[in-house]
């Protein structure tokens, strides 16, 4: 028997967008060695020289599984 999972709605992809948006904000402020890596060349304009792939894949990867946990929480709970 397989466990009951929610179908993808633009609810769930909102609180996977919060989720990333949340811990990107942490993410900033508590990375304590940043810019060790090579930079985004696009994104280093908006998110500044500090910011490159290493601390993106890093707070996006934790914002995943922040929003997995999430919405898997919210559909069990039966709000989503």
């Amino acid at each position: 028997m397989t466990p009951h999972t929610v179908e993808w709605s633009p609810s769930v992809g909102i609180v996977m967008v919060l989720c990333n948006l949340f811990v990107f904000a942490i993410g900033r402020k508590v990375i304590q060695n940043p810019g060790k890596g090579p930079d985004i060349p696009a994104m280093t304009a908006v998110l500044g020289p500090k910011f490159g792939a290493p601390e993106l894949l890093a707070v996006t990867s934790l914002g995943h599984v922040l929003g997995a946990g999430m919405i898997l929480g919210l559909s069990n709970a039966g709000v989503l």
